[in-house]
């Protein structure tokens, strides 16, 4: 019987009087990449801010439901009376909130659902989203889901709403275990944008970007003592080579051509192959499906005396109708699909691709089936540009603009190191120096 689901709930609700004019907000996050899978918010009228939170718990309860009944789901709000109550250490004695909280324990089952207090400003989304709704109160009109630029003003506060990956919290396991935060040996261009085989695409207007972790009290004073975790796991990821799609820079995923690799990229394979055939470390070879990545698999297996595994969830993310297109031409005939995709990891592209969302799932979940099979080993991931960015994104922590923030060139190598204690450490990302 596979395991439930789970989810992370983030409320929130706010009054501009006390009672006043009201709104809450609420997202539903994914625990393994820390996306976002549903918003609700609403203006209610006058009402105080006990109840707004109240209603923002609710809202956000029934989007966990909606995704799945029989999912487990973590609540995290600000709000220390709603927490207290619905875990029943107080007392609901105001009347305006018991049938709310009536309301709120009947979405799930109580052995579903558990409630954890944050800081104010580590639950900004929720807060961004309530105070939209109540904007739109004010003038009238009701919150709209497609107008919301709640998760990108939130995105300061990735960092402490992560909660799978590299999650927050991670430090401080670091700081437990007596050991040092896990460094990254990172020879990217930073600012670069690339996406598939397109690299033109504009970088995001620069943000701080959120880190991993918390901040930890004392950490610094850390020795270097630590129990012995093992050898980790190690993933050696690499892009395939060069395709006629490449140095064109055009969207190149599943849902297209499937291009073979061109006699560049034929020679690419052939000088990684080398590269990896004299390092001497690769135990297991792990595939895409896709023909540009089975021939650079293929090429290097030939080289190490190893045999190449298949795996549909490193395949590149589908493309839709952009697929064959460059950016330019992308930027022409769907302008506004394009600025949707562009704003959230949850928008697909023309014509029915996937999402940034729906493949960092797909990947997560190949990573974690693979760490199972190969653990303590080094095994090679032949793939692509999305599913590479996205375990480097994710072992980071990192937010998903972040993807649009790395270099990735063909036939590069990158590597992380995934330890018993859960957390991950980039090695390696973007070396080229075997094409040099």
């Amino acid at each position: 019987m596979p395991a439930p689901r789970e989810f992370v709930v983030e409320a929130d609700g706010g009054s501009r009087g006390n009672p006043g004019p009201a709104g809450y907000g609420a997202v539903v996050l994914d625990p393994v990449t820390g996306e976002t899978l549903a918003e609700a918010a609403e203006y209610i009228g006058v009402a105080t801010n006990n109840v707004a939170e109240y209603k923002g718990l609710v809202a956000g309860l029934r989007a966990a439901h909606a995704l799945d009944p029989e999912a487990l789901v973590r609540v995290r709000m600000d709000s220390k009376l709603v927490v207290e109550q619905m875990s029943g250490r107080w007392k609901i004695k105001h009347p305006d909130m018991k049938p709310l909280a009536a309301e709120a324990a009947r979405v799930f089952p109580r052995s579903q659902v558990t409630y954890e207090w944050i800081p104010r400003e580590r639950n900004k989304h929720a807060d961004r989203l309530a105070n939209e709704a109540m904007d739109a109160g004010k003038k009238g009109k009701q919150w709209e889901p497609s107008r919301s630029m709640a998760a990108l003003d939130a995105r300061d506060a990735g960092a402490a709403r992560v909660v799978g990956d590299a999650a927050a919290g991670a430090a401080k396991a670091r700081a437990a275990l007596g050991r040092p935060s896990a460094g990254a040996s990172a020879t990217a261009a930073a600012g670069s944008v690339g996406t598939l085989e397109a690299t033109e695409r504009p970088v995001v207007a620069a943000e701080p970007t959120a880190g991993a972790a918390e901040p930890v009290a004392g950490a610094a004073g850390v020795g270097w003592a630590a129990p012995d975790l093992g050898v980790p796991a190690t993933f050696v990821l690499l892009r395939h080579g060069e395709t006629v799609l490449t140095p064109e820079k055009r969207f190149s995923g599943s849902g297209g051509s499937d291009p073979v690799l061109s006699a560049v990229g034929r020679r690419q394979a052939e000088a990684v192959a080398a590269s990896l055939a004299a390092r001497g470390t690769i135990q297991h070879i792990v595939s895409s499906p896709l023909r540009r990545c089975r021939e650079t698999a293929d090429m290097v297996a030939a080289k190490l005396g190893l045999d190449v595994t298949l795996e549909e969830g490193l395949r590149e993310t589908d493309f839709g109708a952009w697929e064959g297109l460059t950016f330019a031409e992308v930027r022409e005939r769907y302008p506004d699909d394009l600025d949707a995709w562009l704003a959230s990891p949850r928008a697909v592209p023309t014509g029915g691709g996937e999402s940034f969302a729906t493949v960092a799932r797909r990947v997560a979940a190949t990573r974690d089936k693979l760490l199972s099979r190969h653990q303590g080993r080094t095994v090679l991931l032949v793939t692509h540009v999305t599913p590479v960015k996205t375990l480097v994104r994710l072992a980071l922590g990192a937010p998903p603009e972040s993807l649009f923030r790395m270099e990735l060139s063909a036939a590069s190598l990158s590597a992380v190191a995934y330890y018993a204690d859960g957390n991950a450490s980039l090695r390696l990302m973007n070396d080229t120096s075997h094409l040099r």
